[in-house]
C-alpha cells in the first residue's frame, strides 16, 4: 500500500501541510506513524478524502463536466476573433483558446478568479 507524508498529501490536495495536520488532528483524515515516528497517510484514505472533496465541488457545479480546476487568470492575449487565456490552478498552468467575445463578456484579465472546466474523451494518465 502506498503512503504519503503530510507534505506530499498537502501538495496533492492543493493545501498547506498545516491544513493536512489539522485534518488529521480533527479526525477527518486517518494517519499512521512510520518507523521513524512521522505521520503518514495511507493512499486509499487520501484517495477517499480527495474523492469526497471532488463530489462536494461537483454537486455545486451545475454542469456535466467533471474536471474543474479553480485558479487565477495570469494572462489574456486578445486577438481579432479569439483570445488566449492562461489560468494558474494550484501547481497547474492551463491555457485555453476562447472567443474574444467570451473573454470580454467574462471580463477576463490578470488577477480575476476563474475555473477551467475540462470535458474531454481523451485523457492521458501517467505515473510520475
Amino acid at each position: 500500500m502506498h503512503t504519503y507524508r503530510i507534505g506530499d498529501a498537502a501538495a496533492l490536495l492543493g493545501v498547506s501541510a498545516d491544513t493536512v495536520r489539522r485534518l488529521v488532528d480533527g479526525g477527518r483524515l486517518t494517519a499512521e506513524r512510520d518507523a521513524t515516528g512521522r505521520r503518514i497517510i495511507p493512499g486509499p484514505v487520501l484517495a477517499a478524502y480527495a474523492r469526497q472533496l471532488h463530489r462536494t465541488e461537483r454537486e455545486n457545479a451545475g454542469s456535466s463536466a467533471r474536471n474543474r480546476l479553480s485558479g487565477i487568470v495570469t494572462d489574456v492575449t486578445l486577438g481579432d476573433v479569439s483570445a488566449q487565456v492562461e489560468i494558474q490552478a494550484g501547481p497547474f498552468r492551463v491555457v485555453s483558446l476562447v472567443s474574444r467575445e467570451s473573454a470580454e463578456e467574462l471580463k477576463l484579465e490578470p488577477g480575476v478568479p476563474a475555473v477551467a472546466v475540462i470535458k474531454s474523451t481523451n485523457v492521458v494518465v501517467e505515473r510520475p
